[in-house]
């Protein structure tokens, strides 16, 4: 016996009205940096939790509570980055948090000094950006923060 299989109903195609709205290239730069931000907090929480358990810190316990304080502060950027990448308004606000608690970082950084000052540079350069970024007006009438009109 054959089965008879029922037509497959047409499925419309996509429209890009019907998709989400293009984001500017600010606006996506923004969250990429934002995000590596927070992709390398989490990657430096889990290698100090991973030392703190199975390596031979001078301070286990240190090093394990700064690798737990390390993952839950990344989760600031990486929801601020994801929140930029889909246009929501609130994010600018934790995502600009973020770089304004990134810049004492870079200053400690820079004053410890050697290696730590390609760190610092780095950290600090990417953290004007991303501010420069979501001030722009492009990103933040992308975002619908702007001026706001006076009604009578």
């Amino acid at each position: 016996m054959s089965k008879k299989q029922p037509p497959k109903a047409a499925v419309p195609a996509a429209t890009p009205a019907a998709g989400p709205a293009v984001l500017p290239g600010r606006l996506t730069a923004a969250a990429v940096l934002t995000a590596l931000e927070g992709l390398a907090l989490a990657g430096l929480g889990v290698y100090m939790l991973f030392v703190g358990i199975a390596g031979d810190p001078d301070s286990p316990q240190q090093a394990e509570t700064g690798g737990i304080t390390l993952l839950a502060l990344a989760a600031l950027p990486l929801i601020a980055a994801r929140g930029l990448r889909l246009g929501r308004r609130w994010s600018r606000g934790p995502a600009l948090i973020t770089q304004l608690m990134a810049l004492p970082v870079a200053w400690t950084l820079y004053s410890t000094g050697g290696a730590m000052i390609a760190a610092a540079v780095v950290l600090a350069v990417t953290a004007v950006a991303v501010v420069a970024l979501l001030v722009n007006p492009t990103a933040t009438v992308a975002l619908g923060i702007g001026p706001r009109e006076e009604t009578r």
